[in-house]
């Protein structure tokens, strides 16, 4: 391969520019068929609308830093102790994104390398506790986790695993999480959720997990962008640990982060420290070699995050959910909760004659993109649900205004009323609403392709 040479009077800032165009235009050269898909994907993601709750609109500079040479490189291990040469600037790359989270989240330490929220949930689980130790974590259909103990869980396998739930009108049930903790005497307590709309009190898991001497996760993945522009409570200093991946409010690439204060230093059973146990639970223990390209492009999302542009998105975000779920109360759907204080609400379909995976596929079919969602008390399987889950991470990014919100329910609600069920994830939808749908959607979609808050 003749890779241009770059002329020795070019900046380092022009170089990498030179570069990543040099390798699209190889990529349209030696693979015209991946090259169509990839901008067949671009094309579909900028034509629809995206109310997906566990995913963002990337800011393109990240999307730069995890396409670049630095997966070239193996680097076993941790900045000044790694197993292959050639890593002094991989080194210094890892350590920026390091500082930057510490400072984002106003953390004492932090672990840049876990390839995904779930591994730093798994690093965190399997180098704390013993085989048959006790984990007391969100029940999956009250808005948990997989990784929170679920049976579908590796983590069932090994550990015992106790759930909490919510209450009956769907908040988390504080004094039974308490009559838990007593009554089964957990090693480790797990809070946060994929699918919970209301704020988590952190300092009462704290006071909880202290009463029976258990450690305490809080597992941020969904919230962290509100963490870090101070609109939700930060766990940071009332959780023994602090979990979070990367691409779902922070606008970076797939990936983890393990995050402590004060209590880095404590230690465990086995007289080691957090610190140590994570930094040697994540490598060797639980990964081989980072990403590196990852995390760069996490130091870029966290740079990101700590801007004005980013705080406005989080408002934002928090703004469009209420806006949008207040729509739907409106319209007579019933909401989990009845209402949201983050990024996300859920809709219980199932009292509309649906099934949430009838209800995602034919959204889907008109360009609104949701996801189906097991709702408390589900009678259905995780394949079908009766629920759905409605995020406005992306909408907030793409520039949706209120009017184009009011809309956006207005074309949902057209869909759902319109949907037949003819069996648990079958349905007819008739033509002329598709019709009418999609090109409404491709409308609001098409003149703002660019992210916002750029």
């Amino acid at each position: 391969m003749n890779i241009p040479a770059l002329q020795e009077n070019r900046t380092r800032s022009v170089a990498l520019p030179v570069f990543s165009k040099y390798a699209a235009e190889l990529l349209v050269e030696n693979d015209p068929k991946l090259a169509d898909l990839l901008s067949e994907e671009y094309a579909r993601q900028m034509s629809t609308l995206s109310l997906v709750a566990a995913s963002s609109t990337q800011h393109p500079s990240v999307l730069a830093a995890s396409g670049s040479v630095l997966s070239n490189l193996t680097t076993e291990g941790y900045p000044g102790a790694r197993y292959h040469g050639g890593c002094e600037i991989a080194d210094q790359i890892e350590l920026l994104a390091i500082e930057r989270a510490k400072k984002l989240f106003n953390a004492q330490y932090v672990n840049v390398q876990p390839h995904s929220g779930t591994s730093a949930n798994e690093i965190v689980i399997f180098n704390l506790l013993n085989p048959g130790d006790t984990i007391l974590g969100l029940h999956i259909n009250a808005g948990g986790h997989l990784s929170h103990g679920a049976k579908a869980s590796t983590i069932s396998k090994y550990f015992n695993c106790i759930n909490y739930g919510l209450t009956e009108q769907g908040i988390l049930d504080y004094d039974d999480i308490y009559r838990l903790a007593q009554q089964h005497r957990p090693k480790l307590i797990i809070c946060g959720a994929s699918a919970y709309p209301r704020a988590i009190d952190f300092a009462k898991f704290r006071e909880i997990s202290d009463s029976v001497g258990a450690f305490l996760l809080a597992d941020i993945s969904h919230i962290a962008g509100l963490v870090a522009a101070r609109l939700h409570e930060s766990p940071i200093d009332h959780a023994h640990f602090t979990t979070t991946s990367t691409y779902k409010q922070l606008l970076g690439p797939r990936g983890g982060l393990i995050m402590m204060g004060k209590d880095y230093m404590c230690t465990s059973d086995s007289n080691k420290n957090l610190k140590q146990i994570i930094d040697r639970g994540t490598f060797p223990g639980f990964q081989g070699t980072p990403d590196l390209a990852g995390i760069a492009a996490k130091a870029r999302a966290l740079d990101y995050a700590s801007t004005p542009a980013f705080v406005e998105y989080a408002n934002n975000i928090v703004h469009q959910a209420a806006k949008l779920c207040n729509l739907f109360l409106k319209k007579g759907y019933s909401i989990l909760t009845g209402g949201t204080d983050n990024h996300l609400f859920l809709i219980n379909v199932k009292e509309m004659g649906l099934t949430g995976v009838v209800a995602e596929r034919a959204l889907e079919s008109c360009g609104l993109i949701v996801n189906k969602n097991i709702i408390p008390g589900d009678t259905e399987p995780p394949t079908i649900t009766s629920g759905l889950r409605i995020g406005t991470n992306n909408t907030a990014m793409r520039g949706i205004t209120d009017a184009d919100l009011v809309e956006c329910a207005d074309l949902i609600d057209q869909v759902l009323r319109s949907t037949r069920l003819l069996t648990s994830s079958t349905y007819m939808l008739e033509h002329h609403v598709k019709t009418h749908v999609r090109s409404r959607v491709h409308t609001l979609a098409e003149y703002r392709p660019i992210p916002k808050y750029l």
